[in-house]
């Protein structure tokens, strides 16, 4: 008879082995011995790692603890600086959400993450599945972790049909119901690492899995098709411009507005973005100067909630109310807006 323990013994046995090498994670030898997390670490890997992989947010991850070492280095820092360094992890809410959590933690806890479940929940910008990931993980507290990767192995393990995002209550309790006492932050790891390396979206590699004895999906033939999905709704399109001002090897950028998408951020000029295309004579009456503006092309670019095309004018001049950038030093741009540079600059670099 298949049971709980079975199961967890199974998979913890898996990660003993297999656990992945991460910079922010103590490993599983290395934790039975009595090492623990850095909290600090853990929580910064966790909001970094919300939708972005692994691969990518690690150079992130080293840079960021490299320049700000400690919760109090980081809450000391400038905003613009923190949110510069977090361009091209994208959902720019969750740099000041960083900014915000690291400030409270020093200037209301000492410095110190509270180390339980309830206590990282009153910290502002986490959410529940941040603090039940830093509960576990850091401080070995018995919390129901359930990221995508845990959602899919859960599916999978017990053939959940009630399609996504409905399912996810449904997810959560069956996920709930192996926890336990014994190694959390193990545990929890361990789930991430089987759906992150082993039960993946597509092509599980089912043969190497600690789970297949016991998972309903692949004994029905099927695990891919697992977790059900209800049809996606098409991401409606958006029309901007950008204006690329230039003054030399200077461009001109703007503090977007710190409320809202990309707020706080360095971008170029651009018009509204709306359903409609820029007409020439609309993109020019909307330009941030008076200019010999030129059409230089366009890009396309895809946000969570929508698609955008903008149309791309460059000009070189003056401008009112502009931070004038070296051109070979907007790599800290938002990624649309370096995509939207790069491209309209491209045949005067």
């Amino acid at each position: 008879m298949v049971t709980v323990e079975t199961i967890r013994r199974a998979l913890l046995s898996w990660y003993d082995a297999h656990a992945r090498n991460l910079p922010w994670r103590v490993g599983p030898a290395a934790h039975a011995a009595g090492v623990r997390g850095d909290p600090y670490r853990v929580w910064l890997s966790e909001v970094m790692l919300q939708q972005t992989t692994v691969p990518h947010a690690t150079p992130y991850f080293l840079k960021f603890t490299a320049r700000w070492p400690t919760i109090g280095d980081l809450a000391a820092a400038p905003d613009a600086e923190v949110m510069a360094a977090w361009a091209g992890l994208g959902y720019y809410a969750r740099a000041r959400n960083l900014l915000a959590c690291a400030r409270a933690v020093a200037a209301d806890h000492g410095g110190v993450f509270p180390d339980t479940e309830a206590g990282l929940r009153s910290l502002p910008g986490l959410g529940p599945y941040t603090a039940a990931a830093v509960g576990a993980i850091a401080f070995d507290r018995p919390t129901n972790v359930v990221d995508g990767n845990v959602e899919r192995v859960v599916s999978r393990l017990f053939a959940v049909e009630t399609p996504l995002p409905a399912a996810k209550p449904e997810l959560k309790r069956l996920a709930g119901e192996l926890v336990r006492d014994a190694r959390p932050g193990d545990w929890a790891q361990a789930l991430m690492d089987l759906g992150a390396t082993v039960c993946r979206p597509k092509a599980p590699l089912c043969e190497r899995c600690p789970l297949t004895a016991h998972c309903a999906a692949f004994a029905a033939g099927a695990p891919e098709t697992y977790p059900r999905k209800t049809a996606k709704a098409v991401r409606p399109h958006r029309h901007g411009v950008a204006y690329i001002l230039t003054r030399g090897d200077e461009i001109a950028l703007v503090r977007r507005p710190p409320d809202g998408l990309l707020g706080g951020m360095l971008a170029l000029p651009t018009s509204d973005w709306r359903s409609e295309a820029w007409t020439p004579d609309e993109a020019l009456a909307a330009a941030p100067s008076d200019a010999d503006w030129r059409h230089v092309g366009e890009v396309e670019h895809g946000f969570t909630h929508f698609t955008l095309t903008l149309q791309l004018l460059r000009a070189e001049g003056d401008g009112r109310e502009v931070i004038w950038s070296r051109r070979r030093d907007l790599d800290g741009l938002p990624s649309v807006f370096l995509k939207a540079a790069r491209a309209g600059l491209a045949n005067l670099l």
